[in-house]
């Protein structure tokens, strides 16, 4: 059985790895091209890219699937299943009707739940207690495919979108390899989606990593975690960005604000310490604990206000 694999960040990996592992025939790798990255903007493959090329794999990078240039490359390898994981473009019916067995994804939620490109991420901003991995055939629309198969991964409060990403990833993998006997064989069955049940996880904006002080604590907290370690989230200080990487809830006993700080208004500073820096919010407080200065490194909040003399009232945003 031959089979096409189409990925491109890391989370694409571990089923990239677990097919060849089991001794499958991978003929080809499709990823998305090479982008400019970091402060010198260098073109940088992806992580598929740079493991494909490791194991000697052929790689394709067309700029569009659905062109006719990239149609044709992927005719001319004839492939017996396209296996997808968070490729980034939506695969055209002219692409989706080639392999005898279909084309087969591993999607990062429970679908129909968190149809897109950012179900990890918007699932923790969501404040979910579980996510998961769907297997499913692909179809013309976006995440609507009939699905296989599902595993369920439950979201701790000490998990972050980076976290999440590693154990999905390893969830979907295995997944993949449980299923893809049964989807050769014609065994798998098929499960019709529910749109009426769906919900959509478009990638982030940057208006979606702007954090909103007058926002509960526990909905603040989820949003950075969601963002930890893409984008982070970001404030104002002084007029410059101020990024935050992480940051706590305080804890039942330290949950009540002071009489002294309720004058203050959510995005004010209360007080800093060794925990780091406390600032309002719309139901109480909550404690930054990892920040980013403009033009500077991250580093932790404690040291950052040891020299930032963020007085009480300070407001960020």
């Amino acid at each position: 059985m031959k089979i096409l694999f189409m990925g491109t960040p890391q989370f694409a990996v571990p089923s990239l790895e677990a097919l060849l592992e089991r001794g499958y025939e991978v003929a080809a790798v499709v990823t998305q091209p090479d982008r400019p990255k970091g402060r010198k903007r260098e073109l940088t493959p992806s992580p598929v890219k740079v493991f494909a090329t490791e194991r000697g794999l052929p790689v394709l990078q067309p700029e569009k699937l659905r062109s006719p240039e990239g149609v044709a490359a992927v005719s001319e390898i004839a492939p017996d299943v396209i296996v997808t994981a968070a490729y980034g473009q939506i695969l055209p019916k002219s692409v989706l009707a080639l392999p005898r067995l279909g084309c087969i994804n591993v999607h990062g939620s429970l679908l129909p739940r968190y149809r897109g490109g950012a179900p990890i991420q918007r699932s923790i901003i969501d404040g979910e207690k579980v996510t998961g991995v769907t297997l499913m055939y692909m179809a013309e629309g976006l995440d609507t495919g009939d699905m296989i198969a599902k595993v369920e991964v439950p979201i701790t409060d000490e998990d972050t979108a980076g976290t999440m990403f590693e154990k999905l990833s390893e969830a979907g993998s295995k997944l993949l390899l449980e299923w893809l006997p049964r989807i050769t064989d014609g065994t798998a069955g098929r499960t019709p989606q529910i749109d009426e049940e769906s919900t959509y996880a478009p990638n982030l904006s940057r208006e979606d990593e702007k954090l909103d002080w007058s926002q509960s604590s526990r909905r603040i907290f989820d949003r950075v975690r969601g963002l930890n370690p893409m984008a982070g989230g970001f404030t104002f200080l002084d007029g410059e960005v101020f990024k935050v990487w992480g940051c706590a809830i305080p804890s039942p006993s330290d949950a009540e604000l002071r009489s002294e700080w309720t004058e203050y208004a959510p995005g004010a500073v209360l007080e800093t310490g060794a925990f780091g820096i406390r600032v309002r919010t719309g139901d109480g407080s909550i404690v930054l604990t990892d920040v980013q200065p403009a033009g500077k490194k991250a580093l932790k909040a404690a040291e950052f206000a040891k020299g930032a003399r963020l007085a009480p009232g300070k407001t960020l945003g």
